[in-house]
């Protein structure tokens, strides 16, 4: 992906998504979370502070199996919404007899170079500017520090989306990124050594209205070409009607697969290339001379 934006998400649709999803973790976020905390016996370094990022929507019990993991570092939260924000400050908060001698816990912005890991479990596909995202999170890992991450892949709904082209209606779901495009933005933004590993999961639902609940609760249609307006209880009724009869299997369960896409990355030390003019920022400069290192 050379582009900033990707080609099917609509940025408005993306705002009011971000703004008003709902102030849970569905459960295949916890899922996902719980997956890819396991992969952090790969990791070696133990951070002495980490942040997650939109915990509330990225699965709450996976945040707290990442502090089982590291119970004595401190923790930041990026919750930026007022409404999920509190949340996680009701959820998160400890009674006063275990806060005495525990690291603390701070929710808002994350400080520049501020922790050791960044944690951000389910939220980079439903960026309308993952480029721009991402460089948020290189910012705020220290040098040395490392990314861990997670998201929906292309492969993920292709069924839903053979019954939309199938019936001549547009797309149900704003495309997914490759993992391969993904380590390119990645190493664009300044991170190193991105490892990129991928699974597949298969969900069922007993009814469709079941399957149609779930995944408004996972997510929003980003495409810019989605239905134009809202549908009614005919559509409604015709829509549960075709994916009955296309994604329920022998068991007498509808299907869906979706593909996980799992990420981490390091945050190598800046280089610099010196010319006859150059610029170098003094965040940079100080992690320089703090590592001994001379521009390149």
């Amino acid at each position: 992906m050379t582009e900033d934006r990707p080609p099917t998400i609509d940025p408005a649709a993306a705002d009011h998504w971000h703004r008003a999803a709902p102030a849970r973790s569905p459960w295949l976020h916890e899922e996902v979370g719980r997956r890819m905390q396991e992969r952090l016996e790969w990791i070696k370094l133990r951070p002495g502070a980490w942040a997650d990022w939109e915990p509330v929507r990225g699965g709450m019990e996976a945040h707290a199996l990442v502090q089982q993991r590291y119970p004595q570092a401190r923790c930041f939260v990026h919750e930026m919404q007022p409404v999920r924000a509190g949340v996680a400050a009701q959820q998160l908060s400890r009674p006063w007899w275990r806060r005495m001698g525990a690291p603390a816990l701070s929710i808002g912005t994350l400080p520049d170079s501020g922790v050791q890991m960044l944690w951000a479990n389910m939220a980079l596909h439903m960026s309308a500017q993952p480029q721009a995202l991402i460089g948020q999170w290189h910012r705020a890992v220290a040098t040395d520090g490392f990314l861990m991450f997670s998201c929906l892949g292309p492969d993920s709904l292709r069924e839903l989306r053979a019954v939309y082209r199938a019936l001549g209606w547009p797309p149900p779901a704003h495309d997914f990124t490759d993992m391969h495009d993904w380590g390119d933005m990645l190493v664009h933004a300044g991170f190193a050594e991105p490892v990129m590993d991928m699974e597949r999961i298969t969900l069922t639902w007993e009814t469709p209205a079941r399957l149609l609940q779930e995944l408004r609760e996972l997510g929003a249609n980003l495409h810019p070409h989605r239905f134009g307006a809202l549908r009614g209880r005919a559509f409604r009724l015709r829509l549960e009607h075709e994916l009955a009869a296309a994604l329920t299997g022998a068991d007498g369960r509808l299907a869906l697969i979706f593909e996980i896409i799992y990420g981490h990355a390091f945050k190598p030390a800046p280089r610099v290339r010196m010319s006859e003019s150059s610029s170098v920022s003094l965040q940079d400069m100080r992690t320089l001379l703090r590592g001994g290192r001379t521009p390149s």
